[in-house]
């Protein structure tokens, strides 16, 4: 009896060590897996540097994307330089649904394993030298969508296991070292080029090795692009004729009601990637013929409109205007630039676009807590007002925004118009940086003057309105307004301060009020003394090192981002003091020097204030 009770015990002790080790695996699973990709990538010292294998949760690292339940659901790896392999434990990630690694050097062979990704509907390894065959296993991701494998140097036939993919819309193999039979099905995916490798395609064949609308320059048949080009060429001639057309009889009638769709200069510039090209009509049915009642917000640039897609589905649509005269069309080509390189859970992410002959415009997808600035200052009845968690959580979520731009994106991105109407809330209040309209990418090689200022008043640091030299510091000084107005609930500019004798400007008034140590009359009224007194003092000095005059006494947003997490504040708050009380000093004594009894300013002084 006693040795099976024994042997019980054990056997419970074994099942409750096997249940705590599931539910540890379960939590740290995913960074294992992309620890080990890092690692088989022979990542350099200066990549991935936020990769920290010792942190459980990867969803704040920078090219992954996560969703509500940190499930890692997309990684971009693109033009990384790496010299590694993939590697098979990337399987594991069974929530993935874009995983898009093209142009980063990546050699030995597509694992097995990737067949696992049952959820994956972008597959892009193009432009890498990957070798070996196509893994039979792909034909498992029965969600897959767009395949792309060109411009390596994969070898073997294509496996049959691909004609059984029952979504796939675009096919890319070509430029490979691939042989053999073609499986008769992949001739009926949308879009596919075979072209540049050893297989039964050709014109003399069948079927041709792309598809009607694939540009198929790269293959070994001239005769080809010759016929393409012939027929191209006829083909622009009755577009133009058409278009002519269609101009001449939109001027004899009402010019706003004649709209067509074209493919555009813009289409050819920019690789748009997994982005959405939706119709004109769509969109104008989506937002009720750009109705006003469904204005969110405008710009510089062009109104924002709310929008409901046939499939129910919530946008939001930037409408650009005057893009030809007033840099309209530059902001869009701008904006969707930014989508390859700037991907991130804190960052607005835009998921289709739209050319006509007379419009651009931008798809987002629908924040329906709308911005920050509207939670402080503008919320109708009954509307919660953001309580201080939600509000510290606000101000962590737009600087590792922020940060990612500066620092995780190659070339780094300048935002130029941080303040609290341009940092948008989701359904779950966390903070998503949007209206990159403005934002400027940066080459390092070059310099950062910029001709014209763009930014808000009381947002734009000094250097930038009077040099017009933008850099990430600017950002940062933006980001130290935002961050005041996030405590006060405050404008930047407010002229209804005068009437209390006030500062007009938001930085002077709050940089008054902390040297009283009156913090209290600081914090917003709404939050009904609901708030942690000292989160708001670490709040306020993080505001204030980041708005200081020179910029290169401002901290960089990782710095910013640490300082929020409790780290490395107090050393750099205690230096800005010192600074900052020998600053004053020496302002009190160049002031007793000039207002002295003996100084001439003086006695004009007094002279004044005598009676006439």
């Amino acid at each position: 009896m006693g040795h099976y009770m024994l042997l019980l015990k054990m056997k419970i002790l074994f099942a409750v060590l096997s249940l705590a080790c599931l539910q540890f695996v379960s939590c740290d699973f995913q960074g294992d897996a992309l620890s080990s990709l890092k690692n088989l990538l022979n990542a350099t010292s200066t990549q991935l540097t936020d990769w920290n294998p010792n942190q459980v949760n990867p969803c704040t690292w920078s090219n992954v994307i996560c969703d509500s339940s940190n499930n890692v659901i997309s990684l971009t790896l693109s033009s990384m330089s790496f010299t590694g392999s993939l590697s098979p434990r990337i399987g594991v990630l069974r929530t993935l649904t874009a995983l898009t690694l093209q142009g980063s050097g990546i050699t030995g062979k597509i694992p097995e394993e990737f067949g696992n990704l049952t959820n994956l509907i972008n597959l892009d390894l193009e432009n890498n030298r990957l070798s070996g065959e196509i893994p039979a296993s792909l034909g498992n991701l029965k969600k897959l969508q767009f395949l792309f494998l060109s411009q390596n140097y994969l070898s073997g036939s294509i496996p049959n296991s691909l004609s059984t993919l029952p979504n796939l819309i675009n096919l890319q193999l070509a430029l490979n070292n691939l042989k053999g039979e073609i499986p008769e099905s992949l001739f009926e995916v949308a879009k596919y080029n075979f072209t540049g490798n050893n297989l039964n395609c050709g014109i003399n064949l069948t079927h041709l090795c792309a598809s009607d609308s694939e540009n198929s320059s790269s293959s070994h048949k001239p005769m080809i692009g010759i016929i393409i080009g012939v027929v191209g060429g006829v083909i622009v001639l009755l577009l133009c004729g058409l278009l002519v057309f269609i101009y001449m009889g939109s001027c004899k009638g009402n010019k706003q009601d004649v709209f067509v769709d074209v493919a555009g200069e813009v289409d050819r510039i920019i690789t748009f990637g997994q982005l959405k090209r939706f119709l004109w009509r769509e969109l104008q049915i989506a937002t009720d013929s750009f109705n006003d009642k469904n204005i969110l917000g405008q710009g510089g640039f062009g109104k924002v409109y709310k929008g409901v897609l046939a499939d129910g589905t919530k946008i939001a649509v930037k409408r650009l205007t005057d893009f030809e005269s007033h840099g309209g069309d530059a902001a869009f080509q701008r904006e969707v630039e930014m989508i390859s390189v700037a991907v991130h859970k804190n960052l607005l992410r835009l998921i289709g676009f739209c050319t006509t002959t007379t419009e651009r415009l931008l798809v987002y997808p629908f924040m329906q807590n709308l911005s920050v600035a509207y939670r402080l200052r503008e919320i109708k009845s009954g509307e919660p007002v953001l309580d201080w968690p939600t509000r510290k959580r606000v101000a962590l979520g737009a600087a590792r925004g922020l940060e990612y731009l500066h620092e995780h994106c190659n070339p780094k991105i300048i935002h130029r118009d941080v303040k609290a109407a341009n940092v948008l809330l989701d359904e779950h209040f966390e903070a998503v940086v949007g209206d990159f309209g403005l934002a400027k990418l940066v080459d390092v090689r070059k310099t950062n003057v910029t001709t014209q200022v763009r930014g808000t008043m009381g947002h734009i640091a000094p250097e930038y309105l009077s040099t017009g030299k933008s850099s990430e510091k600017t950002d940062v000084f933006g980001y130290g307004i935002m961050l005041l107005e996030v405590v006060t609930g405050q404008r930047a500019i407010d002229f209804t301060r005068l009437e209390d004798e006030d500062d007009v400007l938001l930085l002077d008034h709050v940089k008054k009020l902390e040297r009283e140590k009156n913090l209290d009359a600081i914090v917003d009224r709404n939050l009904n003394k609901n708030y942690d007194m000292q989160e708001v003092e670490m709040m306020i000095q993080v505001a204030l090192l980041c708005t200081q005059a020179l910029p290169e006494h401002r901290p960089a947003m990782s710095e910013v981002v640490r300082m929020l997490e409790g780290e490395g504040l107090a050393e750099r708050w205690e230096e800005w003091q010192n600074v900052e009380v020998a600053r004053r000093q020496e302002g009190e004594r160049l002031q007793r020097i000039d207002w002295g009894e003996d100084s001439v300013y003086n006695q004009d002084a007094i002279e004044l204030s005598g009676g006439r």
